[in-house]
């Protein structure tokens, strides 16, 4: 039902595919609302998925991703037992809120799951390509820096599946916008067209906020190949479920 990092020191989870009641290309556990899915069926998968992380499914909160660089702040999850709506248009949730469950929808693009323990503080981030060359993800962190005072050099962060190199073909105006950005690493060359690294340009982004290298962990899972435990977007053309990636003071 759900991934974890092996460093990153609070509660957390990136969802796979697996152990919910959609059926056909949503199967089985879609958490999106959005694309097409039995609502009934979706409202179940989320009870599933909170319960694994001992919460109740109110207590996740997300937002309208847009493909920016808005951050909000979160102090509080709305009453009920179904997820709520979401709280606005973002790409990044911070807070220092016990109980909350910070989370972001992704099927291809970036999860970024950051922990400053030193203030007890939480973000949630979604990198696709646009929000990573706005640099989301290290944005995300100077947040947590100035609304609570959090240190990024004791900061963690566990960057989760998404879909990688070897499967994320890009033209070549993005391709030269990353690497003006990030440096050559972040792109391959040698085929009709090239690919993009975008997790290593979140990675790369948070070593720039001033995180410690070991403190950042990449789960090496690409959502592209691995049909079994994950949706994605650009491998189903986009009728495909989403995962959640949560993270929980």
């Amino acid at each position: 039902m759900y991934l974890k990092a092996e460093r990153f020191p609070v509660r957390h989870a990136f969802s796979t595919r697996e152990g919910g009641v959609s059926e056909g290309p949503y199967s089985s556990l879609n958490l999106g609302r959005s694309v097409g899915d039995d609502l009934a069926r979706v409202e179940e998968n989320g009870r599933r998925f909170a319960s694994a992380l001992e919460l109740t499914a109110n207590q996740l909160v997300t937002a309208h991703q847009v493909h920016g660089d808005r951050i909000l702040e979160i102090d509080s999850a709305s009453p009920g037992d179904s997820m709520p709506a979401t709280v606005g248009e973002a790409d990044a949730l911070v807070t220092r809120t016990r109980g909350v469950g910070l989370a972001v929808r992704t099927a291809d693009c970036v999860p970024v799951l950051l922990y400053a323990p030193d203030v007890a503080a939480g973000a949630a981030v979604h990198a696709g390509w646009r929000s990573a060359a706005l640099l989301i993800a290290g944005k995300a962190a100077g947040r947590l820096q100035a609304l609570y005072g959090a240190d990024p050099k004791r900061m963690f962060a566990a960057i989760g599946p998404s879909i990688r190199r070897c499967c994320y073909e890009v033209g070549e105006e993005v391709a030269a916008q990353f690497e003006a950005l990030f440096g050559p690493g972040v792109v391959a060359r040698g085929g009709p067209r090239p690919h993009l690294d975008v997790a290593e340009a979140s990675r790369l982004a948070l070593l720039e906020a001033g995180l410690r290298p070991e403190a950042i962990e990449v789960l090496p899972c690409c959502t592209s190949c691995d049909a079994r435990r994950f949706f994605s977007h650009r491998r189903d053309r986009g009728v495909t479920g989403r995962h959640l990636a949560c993270v929980v003071l």
